[in-house]
Order: C-alpha cells, then structure tokens, then sequence
C-alpha cells in the first residue's frame, strides 16, 4: 500500500457510520416520539418536537465533528431540520412546511444544473472525486485518446441524472407533506403526522433517489472505462 492510499484509508475510516444507528437516530426514534409521546401525560406537543429533533440535530453536529470539516450535506441538513422544528414550534401553517420541504433538494437541483456553467460542477463534488475514482489516471486516459470532449458531455448528462433525483425528492417531499400535514400545529395530531412523513421520507423519499444516483454512477463507471480503456478495478479508488 503507497503512502497515499494508507493516507486515504486513514481519513475515511472515521467517516464510516453504522446504518443502524442513522435509522435509528434520524427515524425510528423521532417518529417513535412525535407520534407516541407528544400527549399531555408525556412530554406534550412542544417539548416532544424539541426532543425528537434532537437526535437526529446531534447525529448530524457529531458527524461534523468528527469529519474535522464542514460536509454540505449534513450541514445542510441540520438546517433543514432546524427550520422544521422552529416552524413547529412557532405553529407556522403546514404549508411553510411542506415548501421548504420541497425548497431545500428543490434548490440542490437547480444548483447542479447551473454549477454546469461554472467551473466547479457539483457532479465532480459528488460521484467524480478523488476519494471515490483516481482521476488523475482517468485524466491521463482521456487525453491519450482524445476523448476529454466526450468525457465532458459525459458529466453533463450526469449532472442531469444527478439533478433529477433532487428534483424528484422535491416533488415527493411536498406531495408527502401536503397529504400528511393535515392537523392544526401545536397538536398532538400534528406531530404525529409530522412523525409519520419522518418515517415515511425513507422509502418514499430517499430510496428512488438513491436509486437514481446508483444508476448515475453505474452510467458514469461504464463511460469511464468505454473512453479510457481502463477497466473498473483500475480506477476506482481503493478503501
């Protein structure tokens, strides 16, 4: 093993997470405690939002810690959930909510798109990194065969089956949203509809993106190799 792959293999071991704990953190015990613990003989509608949003607002400030950086990502989605819980909290109509439901992975698509003009695609953030492929070989391949043009109307196109996937989780999170939050805020009715579309947002949600975004990659792996000759194993950054 060469000194930079003992480097990388160093900085992502600390990044694995169990998958367990993040359902359990992020779902399993919000939803557990919106929907079963938000009556008066328990915390009440208030005080269970805030401890229901706590984990998962403690899982994601842990996972910035613990990285030593600031992941996007996580970031992004500490605020997402802070801005729930303060809507719940000031029992903003139901409607703010599901807009920024839909605002947030709404705004990562547009994003992508218009990062395609720039000189920073997100899609290179994403799935065409250093961490995930060794693209400086990839680089040295394209341009001994001349195909560094293809190539780049290759991440075009990933870029938009990359963006699609956020544009479907923003249709999906209002639809979810708008069919779920029925109840005036501040009621034990709304937070268990509000802990149902927590449970909910994992396999109606998250799974067809990811999906989409394992396709994404797959499509990105097969051209790679069509334009450069490599095959996968030569690329593909090991872990």
């Amino acid at each position: 093993m060469t000194e930079t792959d003992q480097t990388i293999s160093t900085t992502e071991r600390p990044k694995k997470e169990s998958l367990l704990a993040n359902l359990l953190l992020n779902i399993v015990i919000p939803t557990v405690i919106l929907t079963k613990l938000s009556g008066d003989q328990w915390l009440g509608t208030k005080l269970a939002i805030v401890v229901a949003l706590a984990f998962p607002l403690i899982y994601g400030g842990r996972d910035l810690l613990q990285s030593g950086r600031v992941n996007f990502f996580s970031a992004l989605g500490i605020i997402s959930i802070t801005l729930t819980g303060g809507m719940s909290l000031l029992e903003l109509d139901a409607k703010y909510i599901a807009i920024k439901e839909a605002a947030i992975p709404g705004l990562l698509g547009a994003a992508t798109v218009v990062s395609l003009y720039t000189r920073w695609p997100l899609v290179k953030t994403l799935l065409y990194n250093d961490r995930i492929l060794n693209t400086a070989k990839i680089a040295q391949a394209l341009a001994q065969k001349g195909n560094e043009g293809p190539f780049e109307r290759t991440l075009a196109l990933a870029s938009w089956m990359v963006a699609s996937s956020f544009f479907l989780s923003s249709t999906l999170n209002y639809i979810l949203a708008k069919m779920l939050l029925q109840s005036p805020p501040g009621t034990e009715a709304f937070n268990e509809e509000l802990g149902k579309m927590t449970a909910l947002s994992f396999p109606v949600i998250a799974l067809p993106a990811t999906l989409i975004l394992m396709l994404t990659l797959f499509f990105l792996f097969r051209r790679i190799g069509k334009l450069t000759g490599l095959k996968l194993e030569e690329v593909v950054v090991a872990q």
